[in-house]
Formats: structure tokens, C-alpha cells, sequence
């Protein structure tokens, strides 16, 4: 049985015009998207029938595939609901995301230079992957990682709360190469009331979730 399934988008395919074309996120979601749950759904399956036989000649490569595939799943999960056609601008306590706006303070000095920091390490990611504001609960700050491909620089701990997509696959039929320019007019769709809900729930079980302080 299925573990995993594809999540239905919280809008339809046009709602982020014209930061991001309807085409686009049809085929991100539809096709993109339902690949890595797809590829999870399946790796689960080889990994049981490898204990079943209990051969373990590709376990590596399964391991790889499930962290691969899984991670796209979640990512991309988190990634659609991040964006909203009514999104946008600055984080603000009159908008009701005070505790996110001060955290983004408190972690990286400014606002602007967390958008400075968050714009570069997305855009200057080799080859695909994303950049991501995560909530690090160790120190409980906010910090910016760069995921190559789906996994990789992070902090085991961390959370995603923030993630912008730089595959090209992302971007490519509406800005080409342009990867820098896509990352800036993503600025313009960020959801704050999704991104400081995901804060709030990441600060509240952060602490559970060490092992120690």
C-alpha cells in the first residue's frame, strides 16, 4: 500500500501569475512532484522485498533513492503552500507574523539582510537544489542551508519553514537560464502567514526532538 500521495495544490494553476505560469505549475506538480512520490511510494517496496530475500546488494543505492525522493516529496509539499498569489513583502507584526519578523531580526540583524542571504544561497546553489530558512532548534535560531539536489548542508535538526525551489525545472520555461531573476520575483509570492506558522510549530517541538542540549 502506498505510503505517500501527491497533495493537492491549496490553489489553482494560475493563482501565482505572473511570478510563475500556470504551465509551470501544472507540470511541477502534476508531473514533477508526483515523480518523488511515486519514486518513495517504490523505493519503500524494493527495500521491503529486499529484507524479504534479505539481499542487500543494492541497499545503498535504495537508501540514496528513498532520501532523494522522500525529501522532493516534502520539499515540495512545504514549497506550494509557501506561495500565495496575495503574498509578498515584509513580515509584519500588523499582519499578525510579529514573532516570525523578530526572529528574522534576531537571527540575521535585518530583514533585508536575511533576504540578502536567502536570494544568494538560493540562486548560487551548483546545479539543482533549494534554498531554505530553517528553524535550528538547538540554538533555537533561524538559518539559511543550501540543499543540493534534495538532501545535503543541512543541520540535522533543522526544520524547513521557507523553501525556495532553484531546479530548473522550477523556472525554466518562463525565465530560461535566468535563475537569479526567478529567485527575486519569488520575493513577491511568499505566504508569511504559512511561513510563521511553520515557525511557530517548529519552535514548540523543537526542544522534544534533541536528544540533548
Amino acid at each position: 500500500m502506498a505510503l505517500y500521495t501527491l497533495p493537492e495544490l491549496p490553489y489553482d494553476y494560475a493563482a501565482l501569475a505572473p511570478v510563475i505560469s500556470p504551465e509551470i505549475i501544472e507540470l511541477h506538480h502534476d508531473k514533477h512532484h508526483a515523480a518523488y512520490v511515486k519514486g518513495a511510494n517504490d523505493t519503500l517496496e524494493q527495500l521491503a522485498e529486499a529484507r524479504d530475500k534479505e539481499s542487500w546488494g543494492s541497499i545503498n543505492g535504495l537508501e540514496k533513492n528513498l532520501a532523494f525522493h522522500l525529501s522532493g516529496h516534502i520539499l515540495h509539499s512545504i514549497y506550494w503552500h509557501n506561495m500565495t498569489g496575495d503574498g509578498g513583502g515584509e513580515p509584519l507584526a500588523a499582519d499578525g507574523v510579529g514573532d516570525l519578523a523578530d526572529a528574522l531580526t534576531e537571527s540575521f540583524g535585518s530583514f533585508a539582510a536575511f533576504k540578502a542571504q536567502l536570494t544568494k544561497a538560493s540562486a548560487t546553489t551548483q546545479g539543482s537544489g533549494w534554498g531554505v530558512l530553517a528553524y535550528e532548534p538547538l540554538s533555537g535560531r533561524l538559518i539559511v542551508e543550501q540543499i543540493y539536489d534534495h538532501q545535503g548542508n543541512v543541520g540535522q535538526g533543522s526544520t524547513p519553514i521557507l523553501v525556495f525551489d532553484a531546479w530548473e525545472h522550477a523556472f525554466y520555461l518562463q525565465y530560461r537560464n535566468q535563475k537569479v531573476d526567478f529567485i527575486d520575483a519569488m520575493w513577491q509570492v511568499v505566504n508569511w502567514q504559512d511561513v510563521a506558522r511553520r515557525y511557530g510549530a517548529a519552535k514548540e517541538r523543537g526542544d522534544s526532538l534533541l536528544l540533548a542540549p
